[in-house]
């Protein structure tokens, strides 16, 4: 039921800065138009001992450890201890949390990571919200435009929700373990403590506490 997909139900909000992005909305899609002003608006409150401030409203923390070869661009927050690696490319609208990993070749837009988020190889990531501690195998991506370009609709059964967005990548809770090479469609939400097989196709919503198989072999965790 989309009942289950609410913020509260998938997101510890004590796993981000970014609480304040969320206050008053039911769903964590509803922040994606948001979350390039916020990002400004939170950067300017950043203690300047904790966080340097770069040209083009970007905010990285003095703890993280950003490769050379990354490309950063803004508006962005880089949080305490995270690392970016060789080749990251942030597109900008980005806040990525504390202790994240934002790997080789990974790409980033319009998003928000919670802490203890990994992207760490090969993974494109735009308009979605990754939850605490949830984790990106090696090439999986989100999706984030339908291929007929029309407005996204988050499904669950014969429930949906018009989103009124574009471009939507995906919404994952804590906890969730995406398999190597799969692909999230557009409108994709996956509940806490869920996991996601290799090489998966996945549309609509995902329960928590599952193991997806394919879209008709979802079992529940023991």
């Amino acid at each position: 039921m989309l009942k289950d997909f609410t913020i509260a139900n998938m997101l510890d909000m004590t796993q981000t800065i970014a609480g304040e992005l969320f206050q008053g909305k039911t769903y964590p899609w509803e922040v994606l138009p948001e979350i390039g002003d916020f990002i400004v608006k939170l950067g300017k409150t950043l203690d300047p001992d904790e966080y340097d401030y770069l040209e083009g409203d970007i905010w990285i923390a003095k703890s993280a450890k950003v490769a050379p070869t990354a490309c950063i661009n803004g508006p962005a927050i880089i949080g305490k201890n995270t690392e970016v690696r060789h080749c990251a490319f942030i597109r900008g609208k980005a806040l990525v949390g504390e202790g994240c990993v934002v790997g080789n070749s990974t790409e980033l837009k319009n998003v928000v990571l919670f802490n203890n988020v990994q992207v760490p190889h090969y993974n494109y990531v735009g308009d979605a919200v990754l939850g605490y501690k949830s984790h990106m195998g090696a090439g999986s991506i989100c999706s984030n435009v339908k291929s007929d370009k029309k407005l996204v609709v988050v499904k669950d059964g014969e429930e949906k929700i018009e989103t009124g967005l574009k471009k939507f990548g995906a919404m994952l809770a804590d906890h969730v373990e995406v398999g190597c090479g799969s692909v999230l469609n557009p409108g994709t939400v996956i509940g806490r403590n869920t996991n996601i097989y290799p090489l998966s196709p996945v549309r609509g919503c995902v329960p928590a506490n599952s193991i997806y198989k394919n879209k008709d072999e979802i079992v529940t965790k023991n």
